[in-house]
């Protein structure tokens, strides 16, 4: 009885240090991140031992550990987790391709069933290349930061998040590129879609050595499905647009602004999940907690811990953006609008994109919590689903806004000298 009643008490009432991070005990949640949250979970040390104050700058730098301290855990739940991730891959490869054939049949694009089964083999191996590598990138990190005593939710999320556009796109490139060299071989794409489902069981068997990893593989399939389709829109805001002169530069700055924005909003998710585990039980919410939907004010102006940090990520913002701004200018400044104007609509609809995704991070991790639902598996697919519609969607208008703009002040089609940035 006391243990709970320690576990609904602020940090404050316990004359504990106000900028407490919850994440320096047990960082994850009892479902588990598939790739990050379980894996530092496993052995919990003394409470008093773990407490450390967290402020503003620590937040920014970095922040603080998981624990991984049990070599045959360790191997149980690696292990669990990519069997887990290479299920999931492997679903989402054949989805993602039947998302691309249904938004190109939207556009009225001609089927050619030859490019359906490329499609489909060139997203079934990407899909299970790319999670195999980032799942042993993200099981190194969680380990390296057990050991230098950083904190993953700060850095494994953002890592994962950027490191896994590169290595998908690239890895997507160059099966797509062999596999269209050998378009005429019919039955090598059939092959590999088969061998591929046929590995499905094999992943399944290796899941149920974790229980926890196998909830989640029962369970956790709406929010990644959903989360697809969200996406999916951004990209046909993109497809629309990207070839049309108005929108010259498009291409470039999506990945940008859409990234950045998943980037945070994941990291102020799991800080989130992260503070529940560590003051409350899945399914009850702390007293200071109770409010579904909460002033944007307590989100962003307040002395917690969750708002100091969403502070802090929503200050990276415009400087991030800028130093992205400026290697974007040094290496195709052709194709930045030379305008002023653009960057400050750029820098606002990015700042709007972020405090957006902060305060439903906010909203709907507590929502989850309450559901008794992992806020790592099920809130950050739907965010970082709604970082790119929103991303690609504000872009969209400041481009066709600095168009407007421009094409009144009879500038359209007069590009600048390209002395510097704007």
């Amino acid at each position: 009885m006391d243990g709970t009643e320690t576990r609904q008490r602020k940090p404050e009432e316990l004359a504990l240090p106000h900028a407490f991070s919850p994440g320096r005990l047990s960082g994850a949640s009892e479902d588990g991140l598939p790739s990050v949250s379980e894996s530092h979970r496993v052995v919990s040390k003394p409470l008093g031992s773990e407490f450390s104050k967290e402020t503003a700058l620590s937040i920014g730098l970095q922040a603080n550990t998981g624990q991984i301290d049990d070599t045959q855990e360790q191997h149980r739940v690696i292990s669990s987790n990519l069997a887990l991730i290479q299920v999931q891959a492997t679903v989402v490869g054949f989805l993602a391709a039947v998302a691309a054939l249904l938004l190109g049949a939207m556009s009225r694009e001609e089927l050619d069933f030859v490019k359906v089964e490329l499609l489909c083999a060139s997203s079934v191996i990407t899909a299970f290349l790319a999670a195999f590598a980032l799942g042993m990138l993200m099981v190194c990190i969680v380990i390296g930061a057990r050991k230098l005593g950083v904190n993953p939710d700060n850095i494994a999320t953002p890592i994962a998040a950027s490191l896994g556009d590169l290595i998908t796109l690239s890895i997507l490139a160059f099966v797509s590129s062999f596999f269209y060299k050998h378009k005429d071989n019919r039955y090598l794409t059939l092959l590999v879609c088969i061998s591929f489902t046929a590995l499905i069981p094999l992943w399944v068997l290796i899941v149920k050595q974790n229980p926890p990893i196998m909830r989640i593989l029962k369970f956790g399939w709406f929010p990644i499905i959903l989360a697809m389709v969200i996406s999916s829109f951004g990209g046909l805001i993109l497809n629309k647009t990207i070839s049309k002169q108005q929108f010259q530069g498009m291409a470039i700055f999506t990945p940008i602004i859409c990234g950045v924005g998943g980037n945070l909003v994941a990291i102020q998710t799991s800080r989130i999940s992260t503070y529940l585990h560590m003051w409350s039980t899945p399914g009850v919410l702390p007293l200071w907690m109770k409010q579904y939907w909460p002033n944007p004010c307590s989100t962003f102006c307040t002395s917690e811990i969750n708002s100091v940090s969403a502070r802090v990520l929503l200050s990276l913002v415009v400087p991030g953006h800028l130093i992205f701004f400026y290697i974007i200018y040094l290496v195709e400044g052709h194709l930045v609008p030379q305008s002023k104007m653009f960057v400050v609509f750029y820098l606002l609809a990015s700042l709007m994109q972020v405090t957006i995704l902060l305060y439903l991070a906010e909203v709907m991790v507590r929502l989850a919590w309450h559901q008794a639902l992992d806020p790592d598996s099920h809130c950050i697919p739907y965010l970082t689903g709604l970082g790119d519609l929103l991303g690609t969607g504000l872009l969209t208008l400041c481009f066709l806004i600095n168009w407007l703009l421009r094409s009144e002040a009879g500038l359209d089609g007069i590009s600048d000298p390209a002395s510097g940035p704007p």
